[in-house]
């Protein structure tokens, strides 16, 4: 284990922030950084600025301890290059090397989790689940010349995620660097990634014909809420009733899909007629689905597609905890590759936050805002203290190793600290009438007349 008198007291004063430094090291070594990037793009020799360098920049910016590159940069001694040499590799980062950072976080850290018993029990034995969305990254401000007149938002990329909600990882992300695409265009490498026996829980946004077949015919399931006007069929069989489900009453039938070609592909229809309306006005819900009825019946399917809001809290935790979006960053390679970055880190997150769940069973909800803001505080001063070269054994570690010490740190930590608040129901907002001819008012003033 790690011995040094310094790293002590951080670990009895703020242990998730050494486990969340052990994590970043162990889940993005300096050599394993520059071998993907080697893998993904090519070698190119004579390179001074190294990709795990500009990883390590982004990431003190993505995890909020610094504002910006400029300043990442400033702070970090013996950069080898000038800040516009950062900033030209930024502006031209192949997109695929954020991608392939998330995946290579992603095996990584799933041996870890799994080795700590941090994943949640698997909804359908024997089969795994993965949840796809999209997200538009946030427009940014018009710092860019060509963009100076431009009076719509300007979009720098938009992406796909896939997450597994058993582990609480983050497997891929598919970039693209046009905002405006829409995000059934960038199906084409999630169909490449189909494993037999994954079960695609998506949007009515991705049930299209050619995703259905292509994930049927790479040995995969769906589970997708049904669009208008994406599928054809050319059989569909009588509706029969299949109970309910606490939100309402389930029917089912069965269609025969058309396909490239004439192939055809037999799927379950599952219509959810809700006792309430969604947020959206909408009274049913339809679920397209190849899984067997042996496997999950309605009532399953219906809460299965249910799982699909687990990607939110993670797409949450991307923009409060740390900050996926920099909106400075205009240009479409840097700002995907920022977003690459925090989705990497995001995965460091959820091995720090499954071991302080493991280590402490009993505890009540934590918070990521307050796990997120000790570990933004405390590192910058932990890599000050501690030598660098004090967390190099962590990279040799085996998955059973690494597990055990997160789970030793994150004992030690006193889960009081980040227990999350209990917010009560939403009220309605009151209707603001008074003083509305005048601009201001005096908050003294009219906390006066309440006392009196």
């Amino acid at each position: 284990m790690l011995l040094n008198a310094v790293l002590s007291r951080f670990l009895t004063a703020t242990p998730l922030a050494v486990a969340a430094r052990g994590a970043l090291e162990y889940a993005l070594a300096t050599d394993a950084v520059d071998a993907l990037f080697d893998q993904t793009v090519g070698p190119r020799a004579g390179r001074t600025l190294l990709f795990s360098t500009c990883v390590d920049l982004m990431s003190t910016v993505v995890c909020r301890i610094h504002p910006s590159i400029h300043a990442a940069a400033r702070a970090t001694p013996d950069l080898p290059v000038t800040v516009s040499d950062v900033y030209a590799r930024r502006n031209r980062m192949p997109s695929a090397a954020g991608a392939a950072l998330v995946r290579h976080t992603a095996a990584r850290l799933e041996p870890v989790l799994r080795a700590m018993g941090g994943a949640a029990p698997d909804r359908l034995p024997g089969y795994r689940l993965k949840i796809l969305d999209g997200n538009h990254v946030a427009k940014t401000p018009r710092r860019l010349q060509p963009l100076r007149d431009v009076a719509a938002g300007p979009l720098p990329g938009q992406t796909l995620v896939v997450l597994d909600p058993a582990l609480g990882l983050a497997l891929d992300i598919v970039c693209s660097d046009d905002g405006h695409a829409q995000e059934r265009a960038l199906l084409g490498p999630i169909v490449a990634s189909v494993a037999p026996r994954d079960v695609w829980l998506g949007d009515r946004n991705f049930c299209t014909t050619g995703f259905a077949f292509g994930v049927s015919d790479r040995g995969g399931y769906f589970v997708l809420r049904r669009h208008a006007s994406t599928l054809s069929w050319d059989h569909e069989s009588d509706w029969q009733a299949a109970g309910r489900t606490a939100t309402g009453t389930l029917t089912e039938q069965t269609l025969t899909l058309i396909g490239p070609g004439g192939a055809t592909l037999v799927v379950r229809r599952v219509r959810l007629t809700l006792d309430r309306p969604t947020e959206d006005g909408d009274t049913v819900i339809e679920i397209v689905t190849n899984v067997p009825v042996a496997v999950a019946d309605a009532g399953a399917i219906a809460d299965l597609y249910l799982e699909r809001w687990t990607v939110e809290p993670l797409f949450q935790r991307l923009t409060t905890v740390l900050q996926c979006e920099v909106n400075t960053l205009g240009y479409p390679a840097a700002a995907l590759f920022g977003f690459g970055v925090a989705v990497a880190c995001g995965n460091v997150y959820a091995v720090v936050a499954a071991a302080a769940r493991v280590a402490h069973p009993t505890a009540a909800p934590l918070s990521d805002y307050h796990i997120g803001l000790e570990i933004a505080t405390i590192l910058p001063g932990l890599d000050i203290a501690v030598p660098a070269d004090t967390w190099d054994v962590i990279r040799e570690w085996s998955a059973a190793q690494m597990a055990a010490w997160l789970i030793a740190v994150a004992r030690r930590a006193k889960v009081a600290r980040y227990r999350a608040a209990k917010r009560g129901p939403k009220k309605p907002k009151p209707r603001r009438t008074r003083f509305a001819a005048k601009k201001h008012v005096a908050t003294a003033r009219i906390l006066k007349d309440i006392r009196t």
